[in-house]
């Protein structure tokens, strides 16, 4: 076995990118550097849960970690898949954070996916799961991925700080993505969204919906939004709620909006006093606000929101040689970042073009040809 050559990079921003470009194209890479200038230096238990997450879908795969945590190295292996599957995500971040890589990996695997996913299924930072059902699987359809088999059930829901969620993942793997050209925004026409409840009262729930709903209607008159109470064994280990909401246009965008509210990390509810016990706001202050963000997110235009532009633009990077061509509104940070990794990893180059007249821009890029090859061909 000849020697292994490692692309070498530096510091712990955009991890998640990192290692699942590194697997998708099979290179080797040595990041060093991690979280090297925190006072406690090394990789943090969401990236170390991340990296057990991706030993366990891949056959072969090499990872090695020095002993502060702060060098690390990676081997990947061949996209296996599988179906008895379980993962417990652990509760410093949200389920959202691993579901993304987790997709993508899914799609170009030998087998058929099916994980069970434990652990924190909403919060403020990460997408939460309701998110990827409404949103991410309607732009995976875009690129040609089978409805069919696409299927995220939420069988408990859990928030932070102890979590107690899970889910039942469903990816069905594919021999290559669609090219699509994809910039007619539409107009929207109606609103759907969700408002969860665990082990607090329902009524938080109805609040949420009347305060979102007060400024919806002003605008729209197709306005649903679903309220979903959860209790016992099925509410988690922590109290809260929080609200999803899904714009829908008349050429098939989804544009989307969650938030939730918690007790934050680390914050032990049952040893506190009643009257101690740090406020939480306002559910109908939740609602509206969240109602403006989505507001927000529409009138900067584009064909997703500022959350999926990353997945959008990975998707039409990994399509084949073909001209794939999106509109978004202002780019995102993470949207630049993962621009940067696509062409380190990928050798892919957007074609950038603002749009005055709109304030959106246009991407176009030629797809790097990404195949199955391992999976069996029916």
């Amino acid at each position: 076995m000849g020697k292994i050559t490692y692309k070498r990079l530096n510091g712990s921003q955009n991890m998640r990118q990192r290692l699942l470009l590194a697997t998708l194209k099979s290179t080797p890479i040595l990041i060093e550097d991690l979280h090297a200038d925190d006072t406690l230096p090394g990789l943090r238990p969401h990236e170390i849960s991340l990296l057990r997450l991706f030993e366990k879908l891949t056959d072969d795969c090499l990872i090695e970690i020095n002993e502060t945590g702060t060098k690390l190295k990676y081997k990947p292996g061949i996209i296996a898949g599988g179906s008895n599957l379980v993962h417990d995500c652990g509760v410093s971040r949200a389920i959202g954070y691993f579901l993304e890589p987790l997709i993508l990996l899914g799609l170009f695997a030998r087998k058929n996916l099916f994980i069970i996913l434990k652990g924190i299924t909403n919060d403020s930072k990460d997408p939460s799961v309701d998110t990827f059902r409404s949103t991410t699987f309607p732009i995976l359809k875009r690129f040609g991925v089978p409805s069919e088999g696409l299927k995220l059930e939420i069988k408990s829901r859990g928030v932070s700080p102890h979590g107690g969620g899970e889910v039942h993942l469903t990816v069905p793997s594919v021999q290559q993505l669609t090219a699509t050209i994809w910039t007619d925004e539409g107009m929207v026409k109606r609103i759907r969204g969700e408002a969860f409840t665990t082990r607090v009262s329902v009524q938080l729930g109805n609040e949420m919906i009347y305060a979102a709903r007060g400024i919806f209607n002003r605008l729209l008159p197709d306005v649903y939004i679903a309220s979903d109470h959860r209790r016992r064994s099925e509410a988690g280990n922590s109290p809260g709620y929080g609200i999803s909401l899904v714009a829908e246009s008349t050429s098939g965008c989804c544009i989307a909006a969650d938030t939730t509210v918690s007790y934050p990390q680390g914050e032990e509810v049952d040893d506190i006093e009643v009257e101690d016990k740090k406020e939480l706001i306002p559910a109908a202050d939740v609602g509206e606000q969240i109602a403006s963000v989505l507001l927000e997110e529409i009138e900067k235009g584009g064909v997703v929101d500022s959350t999926h532009q990353g997945l959008l633009f990975l998707l039409c990077a990994l399509c084949p040689k073909d001209v794939s061509k999106v509109r978004v509104g202002k780019l995102s940070p993470y949207g630049i970042e993962t621009l940067r990794h696509i062409r380190d990893f990928l050798d892919v180059q957007f074609v950038i073009k603002p749009d005055p007249s709109t304030g959106t821009v246009i991407l176009k890029c030629w797809g790097c040809g990404m195949k199955n090859l391992s999976r069996k061909t029916s």
